[in-house]
């Protein structure tokens, strides 16, 4: 960190990058974090459906890509998909997988 960012950041401001890494960071926590809440709010789930073991295997995957960072969104979006067909209709887990979601929707395409 140089010494102008540590000013900054001391009194509680961000510095503006040219490459936006400070928001691809904060993209990178928020679907780390909507991953795991799905993860757990899964695992807790009573219910027994059929295709758990390809949700649970879809977001370890997205677990994966989140600490990796934004590199494959098109591998992200599928994953995402695929969980969305395993959970189905269960209403209970609907919040969370709409914040994974919109997590990977955040990334967005890359502009030219």
């Amino acid at each position: 960190m140089r010494g102008g960012e540590l000013l900054l950041r001391s009194v509680g401001q961000t510095p503006v990058t040219e490459s936006g890494t400070e928001t691809r960071d904060s993209q990178v926590t928020a679907l780390g974090a909507a991953v795991r809440r799905l993860r757990r709010e899964l695992a807790g789930h009573p219910g027994r459906f059929p295709d758990r073991e390809i949700a649970d295997r879809e977001l370890a995957a997205l677990a994966v890509l989140a600490a990796a960072g934004p590199t494959e969104l098109q591998r992200m979006r599928r994953s995402l998909l695929l969980v969305a067909g395993a959970i189905g209709s269960v209403s209970a887990l609907g919040p969370a997988l709409m914040q994974v979601r919109s997590a990977v929707d955040g990334f967005g395409d890359p502009g030219p």
